[in-house]
């Protein structure tokens, strides 16, 4: 008797794979993301660096933390914090999901421009960095470290999304735009360690004393 074929179901497979982003949206209105952490009973906002729609259809804000660039709901960390929701600056207006235009812009624009396969993984968008990050780097535990600006994130087909930052060194015009070749990633170098906006940042290029705090604090726990 002959064996029955092996059906797969590429449904199932789906299912089990884990969503990719596929379309982003810069914010420029200013939305912020609210958190906690067990600490304090404070709550804390950072500012939204942009809205990503995934293959799975769902559609969250993303911030750059640590040491990653991560999901505001999925953020859920206690000791170094957990989402709360977003508020819009402009108004004070409390929200619990994206704001329905940018939504209705991310599924549109991605129906436009859907997600290609290629053997390599191809750029399908760069934003700027409007948010004033930085990426700190440090090769000796902390004991010196250096920073700089992040220019754009840069999105594959494949859903990574990386920092790109201006390597100096390599000749360039300004303004420098997306997809220059003296562009890199800077979560490639090994030396790389954190991510903060531009108010952190500018405290630790002033010698802030509760800036260095932190940043001995986050070295000290990284550590261990």
């Amino acid at each position: 008797m002959a064996k029955k074929a092996k059906i797969i179901d590429f449904r199932h497979h789906q299912q089990l794979a884990q969503p990719t982003i596929v379309r982003l949206l810069p914010e420029l209105d200013g939305i912020e993301m609210l958190y906690t952490n067990e600490a304090s009973e404070d709550i804390y906002s950072l500012k939204v660096l942009c809205w990503a729609l995934w293959s799975d259809g769902h559609v969250d804000g993303m911030v750059p933390w640590l040491n990653r660039i991560v999901a505001c709901r999925s953020l859920d960390d206690p000791l170094h914090g957990h989402w709360e929701g977003f508020m819009d600056a402009q108004t004070g207006q409390i929200l619990f999901s994206i704001p329905k235009f940018k939504e209705e812009y991310l599924r549109d624009s991605a129906q436009f421009y859907p997600v290609i396969e290629h053997s390599q993984p191809e750029i399908i968008q760069e934003i700027p960095d409007t948010i004033g990050s930085h990426a700190i780097f440090s090769s000796d535990g902390f004991a010196s470290f250096s920073m700089e600006e992040i220019h754009s994130w840069r999105l594959y087909s494949d859903g990574t999304l990386l920092a790109m930052a201006v390597e100096e060194s390599n000749p360039h015009y300004t303004p420098v735009l997306p997809g220059d070749d003296c562009l890199y990633s800077v979560y490639h170098r090994k030396d790389f360690q954190y991510y903060f906006q531009h108010a952190i940042a500018n405290k630790l290029k002033s010698n802030d004393p509760d800036a260095l705090a932190a940043m001995a604090s986050l070295s000290h726990h990284k550590q261990t």
